[in-house]
């Protein structure tokens, strides 16, 4: 089984290469084509090797996501049906199927829109140290991965390719995007996550946080900007999901997103300042094994499956 590291869509021009997402530009001058390739991260670094049906797996939870929240907030969602893409991108269908989105075209509003439920990863590590999750002070006495008394909206800045995201404060957020635009996303992503939550719980699954962009398209009826849902959404490579049945407060939880994936290249000595390769080998970069290909792979699937049901398939 093969990993699909790359699109390769030649008479595409290509926009941008993310992390996960391939963007490119399409006949239409208002969609965009996302591909989803089976590439993964940790760190901010992409690993050399990817997870097999990775991209498939996060395109499928991102179109439930879609169709279960869309009365919460508008999405830039259009179709992941190949057959009513514009034609250049049908030919591609062999690839493409299972893993592409047509979307809306936005204005990316500049912030990683993140939600805390739980006390846990970076938010755990700062209260430890000031009682504070990105300068807001929390009630003394919280342990780890305790549920918060309600989620939290801790915006981060959104970093260019290969530079790290940075925890901001709500009032530096705002200072970035404006106030009143702030107050508009942070809404969204509260009802959002609260939304999300109440439904994963009722699966098994605790969303212990999440990342959620946010982007401007023109008003269908004139006037301001319409604010709506870019990206991926609720995926395992933007959330953090614990299996409910073994929650226990006090300690880190087994989850569902990559956390088992940098608790390997953390225990074979990755390091920042080590992007490029074990102790620092120039060049090389990290390539997982391949039982961590396998884990890495489980651990998506059962997600999607303990989200949408047994009989579920990409």
């Amino acid at each position: 089984m093969s990993a699909l590291i790359n699109s390769d869509l030649p008479t595409l021009t290509l926009l941008s290469k993310g992390k996960v997402r391939d963007v490119y530009a399409t006949s239409s001058p208002d969609h965009l084509l996302f591909v989803a390739s089976d590439r993964i991260s940790a760190y901010d670094v992409i690993l050399r090797n990817g997870v097999p049906d990775k991209g498939k797996v996060l395109t499928r939870i991102s179109l439930f996501w879609f169709d279960k929240l869309k009365g919460v907030i508008p999405t830039h969602f259009v179709t992941a049906n190949i057959e009513e893409m514009p034609e250049e991108v049908r030919q591609y269908r062999a690839q493409l199927d299972g893993r592409a989105m047509l979307v809306k075209k936005a204005k990316v509003i500049p912030l990683e829109a993140i939600v805390r439920g739980y006390l846990t990863g970076s938010g755990w590590a700062e209260y430890k140290k000031s009682g504070t999750v990105h300068g807001i002070p929390l009630p003394v006495g919280l342990v780890e991965s305790q549920k918060l008394p309600e989620p939290l909206f801790t915006p981060s800045t959104k970093a260019e390719q290969g530079q790290h995201d940075e925890n901001i404060s709500p009032e530096r957020a705002a200072e970035i995007i404006g106030q009143k635009l702030y107050e508009q996303v942070s809404k969204a992503a509260i009802q959002l996550y609260k939304t999300a939550a109440e439904y994963a719980l009722s699966r098994g699954l605790i969303l212990a946080d999440t990342k959620f962009e946010f982007g401007l398209v023109p008003s269908p009826t004139g006037g301001e900007d319409q604010l709506i849902l870019i990206d991926e959404l609720l995926t395992p490579d933007s959330s953090r999901y614990w299996p409910a049945a073994d929650y226990k407060v006090g300690g880190s939880q087994p989850s569902f997103d990559k956390q088992y994936l940098r608790d390997w290249l953390t225990g074979t000595g990755f390091r920042k300042g080590l992007e490029s390769g074990p102790e620092g080998r120039e060049g090389e970069g990290w390539v997982m094994e391949e039982s961590v290909v396998a884990g890495t792979r489980k651990r998506y699937l059962e997600a999607l499956r303990m989200l949408m049901g047994e009989d579920a398939e990409i």
